[in-house]
């Protein structure tokens, strides 16, 4: 009887919680994509082979996650269901242990942007939840379809279909949820603030518009219309992608937005540059990562009144850009 309750208990817990990390990073694949490539690189597990495919590595994770958790809370599937969830928490549990001993990820990412843990409060929930996890091991018997096998399948495989219509959706277009410190409506000089007493990093930071007249940071956010071009890196920039939001920015500067590009790469030479893109206007850079956190596109399309951001779109969305 008390191993039926505590089996009960562990499956809406653990349910619940896969099926909470798997949306919160659902809306944001590239979020993971960028936390397996910082696993995977040389200072920290050195599997750089594997850079090039984090992308769909952290597809599958994401969906696997938010999968598991509805089929557990469910039944379908409960055997497959808690080994596979004893499987996933293991290799959590091992990147998490790694993070917290050898202080290499300071962010695993277990919750993408939507919620902060610091590795070692990470590593022991994830003991926790293992924990729940060798519960249900014991209480397979336990588990059963909520209504009928039937039921139980179709909302499983429902769940994956939408789950995959999500991220092909966000991979085209921009996070449904921005949870992180860019979301539209951010006053950027407040998030840039430090605050009183703390020593904590503040939300904002790494961001600049570097040129050689100096940082124009300051002067983009006085402006009562800006338009930030982002574009991380030069050579993985889709040109495609260049020429519409090229379009935009022209259309932009005729409605009087001053025209802030933002790279982290470097230019040898940036009036040809400018040139050759049609993007005539002040190119500045950035730390790479803080490019990546603003916006997950590249290039990508942010709109700026008096420092607060008040539009983010794809470069895929440019004609969709209302000024």
């Amino acid at each position: 009887m008390i191993l039926k309750i505590l089996t009960h208990i562990s499956r809406v817990l653990v349910g619940l919680l896969f099926i909470y990390s798997g949306f919160v990073k659902l809306v944001d694949p590239i979020g993971s994509q960028y936390k397996f490539q910082e696993y995977f690189s040389e200072g920290v597990l050195n599997l750089e082979f594997l850079i090039p495919y984090t992308l769909p590595f952290a597809i599958l994770l994401i969906v696997a996650e938010l999968a598991l958790g509805v089929m557990l809370l469910v039944g379908f599937k409960p055997k497959f269901t808690v080994w596979s969830l004893f499987s996933l928490n293991l290799i959590f549990l091992f990147l998490t242990w790694y993070s917290y001993t050898y202080n290499k990820v300071t962010d695993c990412g277990c919750f993408g942007d939507a919620l902060k843990l610091t590795p070692k409060e990470t590593f022991y929930k994830n003991v926790i939840f293992m924990i729940f996890i060798v519960i249900l091991i014991f209480g397979l018997k336990h588990i059963k379809p909520l209504i009928s096998n039937k039921i139980a399948s179709l909302t499983s495989y429902s769940a994956i279909f939408l789950s995959l219509i999500i991220t092909y959706y966000v991979l085209n277009h921009l996070p449904i949820i921005d949870f992180r410190a860019y979301a539209i409506g951010t006053d950027i000089a407040e998030g840039m603030k430090y605050q009183e007493g703390s020593d904590e990093i503040p939300p904002i930071h790494d961001f600049e518009i570097s040129t050689d007249d100096g940082d124009k940071l300051e002067e983009m956010l006085a402006k009562e219309k800006a338009m930030l071009i982002i574009m991380y890196n030069f050579e993985k920039t889709e040109k495609e992608g260049i020429a519409e939001v090229a379009k935009a920015a022209k259309k932009a500067k005729d409605q009087g937005y001053e025209i802030y590009v933002l790279t982290a790469s470097y230019i040898e030479d940036l009036a040809v540059t400018q040139k050759e893109f049609e993007l005539p206007y002040t190119f500045g850079f950035c730390d790479e990562t803080a490019l990546k956190t603003v916006i997950r596109a590249n290039p990508g399309i942010v709109t700026v009144k008096k420092g607060i951001i008040t539009g983010k779109w794809n470069w895929t969305d440019a004609d969709d850009i209302k000024l």
